[in-house]
């Protein structure tokens, strides 16, 4: 699993994160997706190394301005931190 970081900015409600959660989840297959506007951050957690340009663009058709994309290997915590 790989979980990406993209800094988003722009986003000033609930209804912001909102509209960046459904155009990622609209661009590719993810497990998790959340955002942040007070950290001004999207987190998204997937199977596959999702695509940074797709990413990137799904976003920014939103009109919101997105920054770096960090993706990282991502491994679940299970129960107890197993």
């Amino acid at each position: 699993m790989y979980k990406t970081t993209i800094e988003v900015n722009g986003m000033m409600c609930g209804m912001c994160e909102s509209h960046v959660n459904d155009a990622v989840r609209n661009a590719m297959t993810v497990k998790k997706v959340t955002s942040s506007r007070g950290k001004r951050e999207t987190v998204v957690i997937t199977d596959d190394e999702p695509d940074a340009e797709a990413l990137r663009a799904a976003i920014s058709a939103t009109g919101y301005e997105v920054g770096g994309i960090k993706t990282e290997s991502y491994v679940k915590k299970g129960l107890f931190g197993r």
